[in-house]
């Protein structure tokens, strides 16, 4: 890093430290609103017997469900968003990996990490990257998906 980089070291010091675990309960209802909202009519996300026969416990969860559960509730010293003297954020974008159907009745944890943090210098000045990655595990401790989103400060 130059001299006059933005990355301090308290900054860097946060960096790969994951967040609290936050629980949620995975319930049918939600789910069924969730595919509802979205158009999608596929039988496992609305009717538990066809989900059963398919070999699920209960229906299961679109894919994109889990970005409901993408923020960590239990913040703390563990994760918090970075204090920068830049002063405009922007959303570069999210990217999710889906391992294992979230199922009604699953018990998820999400703990959250800085992955990654850099700079670059843009048109306007120096920008700020900030990668978050969030694990979604389910109660058997499989990870079931992970999510990715990158924060610019500029």
């Amino acid at each position: 890093m130059s001299e006059d980089s933005i990355i301090t070291e308290e900054m860097r010091q946060v960096v790969g430290v994951e967040s609290e675990p936050s629980i949620y309960e995975i319930e049918k209802e939600p789910i069924r609103r969730w595919a509802e909202a979205i158009g999608d009519s596929n039988p496992l996300y609305h009717d538990e017997e066809y989900a059963k026969k398919c070999g699920y416990d209960s229906i299961i969860a679109p894919p994109g469900f889990v970005a409901q559960y993408a923020f960590p509730v239990k913040i703390g010293k563990s994760f918090r968003r970075l204090e920068t003297p830049l002063k405009r954020n922007l959303n570069g974008g999210n990217d999710y990996e889906f391992f294992k159907p979230v199922q009604a009745g699953d018990t998820l944890s999400a703990t959250t990490k800085l992955a990654e943090l850099y700079e670059r210098e843009g048109r306007l000045g120096k920008m700020l990257f900030q990668i978050a990655e969030t694990t979604f595990k389910n109660q058997n401790g499989e990870v079931v998906a992970r999510a990715r989103y990158t924060g610019i400060s500029y």
